[in-house]
C-alpha cells in the first residue's frame, strides 16, 4: 500500500537522522544528560513553533469559533475512541488483560450506543480511559526512555517513544481507509481537533516559562514515566 511505503520511507528518514545527530552532537558539561541532542531538538522546536503560529494555531483557532462546544466535544470523542482500539492492543501486550477487556468493552458501547464514538458513554458508566500506547508498553518490557527527541511536525518524543510512534500508526483503523480523501481528511481533523483542545496548555506555557523549550522537555519526559508506571515511577 502507499500508506505502508510512505511510512516505512517517514520512519527510516527519522531514525537516520537521530543517528546522525546522536553521532555529530557534542555535549558540554552543564548540558542535560537526557537530551544529547540539545542543538538539533531547539532547531526542530523552533521549526515546529513557526509552523503551529503559521498555521496550526490559526486553524485551531477558527475551528473553535465556529464549532459549536457539543460538536466540538463529539469529534474529540469520536478519535478517542478510536485510540481506544490502540489502548486495548498495548494493555494486552503488557498482559494487563483486565484493562484491555476494559478497552474493548468502550469500544463497543461507544461505537453503539455513543453513535461511532461521538459520545463517551462509556466513562459515565465508571470505564475509564487508559489511552496506552506502544512506547509506553517497551517502557513496561524494560526499555529504556533513550534520548529526547524533538521529531519534525510531531514535537516531542524519545527514541523509545519515536519507535512506539511508528508502531502504533499500524494500529490506527484511519489509516486503513483506502479512499485518500476520507483518510487525510480524517487525519487533518483529528491534528485540528488535537491542537484546539492545547490551546490553553500552549498559553500556559508560554506565560510561566523562562525557556518553554525545557518546560515542555522535562514535563513530557516526567509524564512518559509517570505513565509508563501507571502513576508510580520509582523514586531516583
Amino acid at each position: 500500500m502507499k500508506c505502508n511505503a510512505s511510512l516505512s520511507k517517514m520512519a527510516l528518514v527519522l531514525v537516520l537522522g537521530a543517528a546522525i545527530g546522536l553521532a555529530g552532537c557534542a555535549t558540554g558539561p552543564d548540558a542535560d544528560p537526557r537530551d544529547p541532542l540539545e542543538p538539533y531538538n531547539r532547531a526542530t522546536d523552533s521549526f515546529n513553533q513557526l509552523l503551529d503560529r503559521a498555521l496550526l494555531k490559526p486553524l485551531a483557532q477558527g475551528y473553535n469559533a465556529v464549532t459549536p462546544a457539543p460538536v466540538n466535544k463529539g469529534v474529540t470523542n469520536f478519535f478517542n475512541n478510536l485510540s481506544d482500539i490502540r489502548s486495548a492492543i498495548n494493555n494486552l501486550l503488557q498482559f494487563k488483560i483486565g484493562r484491555a477487556f476494559s478497552d474493548v468493552g468502550r469500544v463497543a458501547i461507544n461505537s453503539t450506543v455513543g453513535i461511532l464514538g461521538l459520545m463517551d458513554v462509556a466513562s459515565n458508566m465508571d470505564m475509564p480511559r487508559y489511552n496506552e500506547d506502544f512506547g509506553q508498553t517497551l517502557g513496561v518490557w524494560g526499555m529504556g526512555s533513550g534520548p529526547y527527541i524533538v521529531l519534525p511536525l510531531f514535537g516531542p518524543s524519545s527514541g523509545r517513544d519515536g519507535v512506539g510512534l511508528v508502531v502504533d500508526w499500524f494500529a490506527d483503523p484511519i489509516n486503513y481507509i483506502e479512499d485518500d480523501t476520507v483518510r487525510w481528511s480524517l487525519n487533518g481533523l483529528d491534528i485540528i481537533d488535537t491542537r484546539a483542545d492545547l490551546l490553553n496548555a500552549s498559553r500556559v506555557v508560554d506565560q510561566a516559562a523562562l525557556d518553554p523549550y525545557a518546560f515542555v522537555r522535562d514535563a513530557y519526559l516526567q509524564r512518559r514515566e509517570n505513565l509508563v508506571h501507571d502513576g508510580n515511577p520509582p523514586l531516583d
